[in-house]
Formats: C-alpha cells, structure tokens, sequence
C-alpha cells in the first residue's frame, strides 16, 4: 500500500460512499488496512455491555473505519 498523505487531526471531505459530501477531523489512521476513523461521519449502531467505563450499557453511536481511498483533504 502506498504511503497515505491524510493524518491524525487534518480535516478531510468523504468524496465517495454513502457519506459524500461531509467532513470531519481525522481520528485515527489505519495503514495497515488503508482505513481512516472520520469524527461524525460513518456512524454505525453497537450494542455495548455494562462496564464501569459505560454503567449503563445499551446501543451506542460510533464511527466506523472507511476506505482512506474515500476521502481527500479538505483546504
């Protein structure tokens, strides 16, 4: 895989997916996988176990990791 120019805090713009046209900050960068955590964007349902990090437990909202293909960096 090629060296990825996008990093961890740069504001980025989803180009491709069902996600086109939104942005968001960077959260984390995946090279292995080609993959990027945007914030807000991509957010997918998980159900979390009771834990004393979350008492509560229940469906939470997070993002997904997306395709670093799927984005370019925003001016």
């Amino acid at each position: 895989m090629s060296k990825a120019k996008i990093k961890k805090g740069d504001t980025v713009q989803v180009i491709a997916g069902d996600e086109k046209g939104k942005s968001g900050k960077v959260l984390q960068v995946l090279p292995e996988s080609g993959r990027v955590l945007i914030e807000g964007v991509n957010l997918v349902k998980k159900h979390m176990q009771k834990s004393e990090e979350n008492p509560q437990g229940g469906i939470v909202d997070r993002e997904a990791a997306m395709a670093i293909s799927n984005v370019k960096v925003s001016a």
